[in-house]
C-alpha cells in the first residue's frame, strides 16, 4: 500500500472509530461507509488507554484483602476472553504509553505481586492453558530466604520458559518511603538503593533476565523514592486504581487491584472497559501529607469524551465529596477531603461517564498520611 493510500486508510479508520461512539445511529453510517469505502475487514476502534490488573494471593481464603477466589479469577479470565480483549505483557504497554502510540483495540495487562505459591498452583496453569503472558513481580528475600508462602527460583525459572516475565518488587518488601528512628535522608537513601539493587542483581543472577520495571511494595511512593527508581532506569507501578493513559506518569502507573472485595464480576467489566482522562496536571503529585491533614488536589484535564458535567469524586472512608470547578473551561478542578484522613493509605478517585454508551473516566490519586 502506497503512502497515500496508507494515510486515506488511516483517515478513514478515524472517522469510523467516531461514528462508533454514537451507538445505533452509528453503527449504520459506519456499515454505510464501509460499503462506500469497499472496505471488508472488520474495524477496531483505537483505544487511548491499557488497563493493568494487580493480583496477589489466588485461591488462599486467609487473606482476603489480597486474595482472589478462584471462582472470581475464572469469570475474570472467561469475560476478557469473550470479550475480546488482547491481552499483552507489560513491557509492551509500557512502550506504547512512552511513545505514546495509541491502542490498537482494547488491551488488558495481568500482573501479580509477590511471587505466592498460589501464582505457581492456581495462577500459572490458567495463563499458560490460554497462551497469556504476565508479570510477577518478585521481592527476592522472600524467594532466597525459601519462605513457605513464596516459589521458589526453579518454579519462577518455568513460568519464564512460558509466558512469564519477572520484575522488579524490591528485596525487602518494606514500607520503603518510612525511615527508620534516627535515620538522616542520606542513610534513608542509601539503604533504599541497595534494597532496589539487591533485587536487581539477585534475579539477574538466578533468572538472566534484566528488570526494567518495578512495583511500588504496599503501592507507597514519595518524590524521593520515585527519584531513586527512574535513576534507575526503571518505570514503576503503585496500587492507585485506573487505566494507564498516553499521558500517564511513568513514576507511578495505575493499576486496578483485584481481590475479593473488588472483584465482582460487574465491577470487574466495569473497570477492564474504563477509560483514561488525559491528565495535564495534578497538584501535589507527592502523595505524602501530615497526620491530620484533608488535603486539597488540584487536576487539569485535557479534551476527551468526559460528560465533565457529571463528574463524581469520591474519599476513601468519606464517600462523594464536592467537585469545585476553578476554570472549566480550562477543565480545571479541585477536590477536598471534608475530614482528615487516617493514618496510613487513602485515595481521592474521580470518575466521570463517557459519551460511548455503558464506559467510564477513572482517575485515582494516593495519600499517604504519616506521623
Amino acid at each position: 500500500m502506497d503512502g497515500h493510500r496508507q494515510m486515506r486508510y488511516r483517515l478513514n479508520r478515524v472517522r469510523l472509530n467516531r461514528f462508533w461512539q454514537y451507538g445505533a445511529l452509528g453503527k449504520r453510517l459506519m456499515v454505510a461507509l464501509l460499503l462506500c469505502l469497499g472496505l471488508n475487514t472488520p474495524v477496531v476502534a483505537e483505544e487511548a488507554q491499557a488497563v493493568v490488573l494487580m493480583y496477589h494471593h489466588f485461591g488462599v481464603d486467609q487473606y482476603p484483602s489480597t486474595n482472589v477466589r478462584l471462582e472470581q479469577f475464572d469469570a475474570h479470565l472467561a469475560y476478557i476472553e469473550e470479550a475480546g480483549f488482547a491481552v499483552w505483557p507489560l513491557h509492551k504497554v509500557v512502550d506504547y504509553v512512552r511513545t505514546k502510540r495509541v491502542f490498537p483495540g482494547k488491551v488488558v495487562a495481568i500482573t501479580i505481586d509477590d511471587a505466592y505459591r498460589s501464582v505457581y498452583t492456581e495462577a500459572y496453569p490458567r495463563l499458560r492453558s490460554r497462551g497469556w503472558p504476565f508479570t510477577v513481580f518478585v521481592a527476592s528475600d522472600g524467594v532466597d530466604n525459601h519462605f513457605k508462602a513464596y516459589m521458589d527460583w526453579n518454579e519462577l525459572r518455568e513460568m519464564i520458559r512460558h509466558g512469564a516475565r519477572i520484575e522488579n518488587h524490591s528485596a525487602s518488601h518494606d514500607y520503603l518511603i518510612r525511615r527508620r528512628a534516627g535515620e538522616s535522608g542520606a542513610s534513608w537513601r542509601a539503604r533504599m538503593v541497595a534494597d532496589i539493587d539487591r533485587a536487581q542483581r539477585r534475579i539477574t543472577e538466578e533468572l538472566g533476565v534484566s528488570p526494567s520495571l518495578f512495583a511500588y511494595p504496599y503501592g507507597e511512593y514519595d518524590v524521593a523514592l520515585a527519584k531513586i527508581v527512574r535513576e534507575r532506569g526503571l518505570v514503576a507501578f503503585g496500587q492507585q486504581s485506573g487505566p494507564v493513559g498516553l499521558d500517564a506518569d511513568l513514576r507511578a502507573l495505575p493499576r486496578f487491584p483485584m481481590a475479593e472485595r473488588f472483584a465482582a464480576l460487574a465491577d470487574f467489566k466495569q473497570k477492564l472497559n474504563s477509560l483514561a482522562f488525559p491528565i495535564v496536571e495534578v497538584q501535589p503529585w507527592n502523595p505524602v501529607v501530615a497526620r491530620g491533614s484533608a488535603p486539597r488536589m488540584t487536576v487539569v484535564l485535557g479534551e476527551s469524551q468526559a460528560r465533565l458535567d457529571q463528574l463524581s469524586c469520591f474519599v476513601s472512608g468519606q464517600g462523594a465529596v464536592a467537585v469545585t470547578w476553578l476554570n472549566r473551561e480550562q477543565r480545571h478542578f479541585a477536590v477536598q477531603a471534608p475530614a482528615p484522613l487516617p493514618r496510613g493509605r487513602s485515595r481521592y478517585n474521580c470518575t466521570a461517564p463517557s459519551l460511548q454508551t455503558g464506559r467510564y473516566f477513572w482517575f485515582s490519586h494516593l495519600w499517604i498520611v504519616q506521623d
